[in-house]
């Protein structure tokens, strides 16, 4: 891929890049503590607006990562940091939190033409973006800052970047009918705690 002709913001020496990845990682921990005591926590009324939030940061961060240049990691092939996380009892956790609401439709890709349109469930995508930045975090903590950097951006661009903006939108839109029409389709056969449309 070529530079970003429109990227403000370039990373020039070591020490900027050590500050970038410090960041992303701080977010990224900050998302993973977020999502943990929610999938614990079991209270549907504090869940739908602590995720909105963390998600929300959490692509801000990735896109500072988007704005970029692209990163080159220093060796050729990526170092093995381990096993990843199991996540899987974050992801059932939250699937039995989110009841009804975890499955949504969304548009695939704005861009394609017809516009196709698929089902997916926000626990799956808050369990896949989890595992993505998880890993990165890996790489932080080996001190690998460039092959953290490159794993966070790739990864962003691939993945856990449209599965967080599909996932934000799908709650955005869970806190929109619980403030404006409880009545229209089935959403007000479920009465939310008043704390769904507050800060977390």
């Amino acid at each position: 891929m070529t530079d970003h002709t429109w990227a403000d913001e370039v990373m020039s020496s070591s020490g900027e890049l050590g500050e970038l990845a410090d960041s992303i990682a701080d977010q990224a921990k900050s998302f993973l503590i977020a999502v943990r005591e929610v999938a614990r926590s079991g209270e549907m009324g504090s869940a739908v607006p602590m995720l909105l939030l963390e998600v929300s940061q959490l692509l801000l961060a990735g896109a500072r990562l988007g704005a970029q240049t692209d990163f080159v990691p220093e060796d050729d092939f990526e170092p093995d940091v381990g096993p990843d996380p199991d996540l899987d009892a974050i992801r059932v956790a939250l699937a039995e939190l989110l009841g009804e609401f975890d499955e949504f439709t969304e548009v695939f890709d704005p861009y394609l033409d017809p516009p196709e349109l698929v089902t997916s469930r926000i626990s799956d995508d808050i369990a896949a973006i989890s595992g993505s930045v998880a890993h990165g975090l890996q790489h932080h903590r080996a001190g690998r800052t460039e092959e953290a950097l490159w794993w966070w951006q790739f990864s962003y661009v691939s993945s856990w970047g449209g599965e967080g903006s599909a996932a934000l939108r799908a709650l955005q839109s869970i806190v929109a009918h619980d403030r404006l029409d409880r009545e229209v389709d089935g959403f007000g056969e479920t009465e939310f705690d008043d704390t769904v449309i507050a800060a977390p």
